[in-house]
């Protein structure tokens, strides 16, 4: 499957779609795949909306220079949240937790987060379920994460897993954290080195002050589809969300929902877009209460990481999102029957 990540509506209508007939590849997997062509086409080009080399305070965005001047601060923790989306012998696609390709090398002195193992409540039968606040907190803390840290997370396929970690970290009422803006992929591209010697940080108290509001669950989004005053926003693909092609058991997307797919808040190479142009993607009033959603959470997570940093106050992920929605009947879901096909 040969994609690039900036692709990601043309790969939506052929490499996805032909994987989705031959080889009825795990539904939620198949957009997640897509996320992870990001990697490959990063270059090492720092944005100026990111905090520069030269910052004292951490922004909630840091380029890799920043991360390379401030590595060995005592009080920064590094997080790794890989998820890997490999195949098996018969060609479908899983999602595996990146620890051997943590193990293979990672930025020094960052941990591991696994967002399929402790991260994930491993009691539900959705991917990716939100585990209780203190278990996300102790997997936390175990990582050297306590209530004086300042974290970074990266991930190696695209940013939207760690960008799931900083939205959960949040949850919890923790704030200081930022995304490492072009993952793994802009450390290395600089020649940064990478290490395979694994965190010995010492665990640490991580306190819990819940935000519940920053998490929606369904009753939150039945609630949003006759309530104006609430704004849905889509992370799926233009295509996915017009239900030309669906990864769940309904097309097309909730009613009410408008379409900012995770494709388009990055460039060409792997990085966040400016400031104004991430503005353009959100229109609504800041103080506008907003629910995103995808298929499990993770895109989701990227949208509403930008929404903060763009000043959106009142921003939920809905992190069940269309694994849950779609799979009851019961729950309507609108199509697009008519389209500008120049909006891919």
């Amino acid at each position: 499957m040969s994609i690039c990540y900036y692709s990601a509506s043309q790969l939506v209508r052929t490499d996805i779609s032909i994987m989705l007939i031959q080889h009825r590849l795990p539904k939620f997997l198949i957009f997640i795949a897509a996320l992870t062509a990001l990697a490959a086409c990063t270059d090492s080009a720092d944005q100026a909306s990111v905090a520069d080399d030269s910052d004292i305070t951490m922004d909630t965005l840091v380029s890799a220079g920043w991360l390379r001047e401030h590595l060995d601060d005592p009080d920064l923790v590094v997080i790794d949240a890989t998820v890997l989306i490999e195949s098996d012998e018969s060609g479908n696609l899983l999602s595996v937790n990146g620890r051997a390709n943590y193990e293979a090398g990672h930025i020094p002195t960052a941990g591991f987060a696994d967002l399929l193992g402790d991260l994930s409540d491993a009691d539900s039968p959705l991917q990716f379920a939100m585990p209780s606040p203190e278990q996300f907190a102790a997997a936390m803390g175990a990582l050297g994460v306590g209530d004086g840290s300042r974290v970074v997370v990266y991930d190696a396929s695209g940013s939207s897993w760690a960008a799931r970690v900083w939205w959960m970290l949040r949850w919890i009422g923790f704030d200081q954290a930022a995304l490492l803006d072009g993952g793994l992929a802009a450390w290395t591209a600089q020649g940064e080195p990478l290490s395979t010697e694994p965190s010995t940080r010492p665990a640490r108290k991580l306190t819990v002050n819940v935000r519940p509001e920053l998490i929606a669950d369904q009753d939150d989004v039945r609630s949003s589809i006759e309530d104006e005053s609430i704004n849905l926003i889509d992370a799926l693909p233009a295509a996915h969300y017009r239900g030309e092609w669906t990864m769940y058991d309904q097309p097309g997307h909730i009613p009410g929902a408008s379409n900012v797919p995770v494709p388009s808040l990055f460039d060409d190479a792997g990085h966040f877009r400016s400031h104004d142009e991430l503005a353009a993607l959100f229109e609504s009033d800041r103080d506008t209460r907003t629910i995103t959603y995808c298929g499990g959470g993770i895109a989701a997570s990227s949208d509403a990481f930008v929404m903060t940093r763009l000043g959106f106050t009142d921003v939920a992920v809905y992190a069940a999102s269309l694994q849950e929605w779609a799979a009851d009947p019961d729950n309507p879901m609108d199509v697009v029957l008519e389209f500008d096909e120049s909006e891919d």
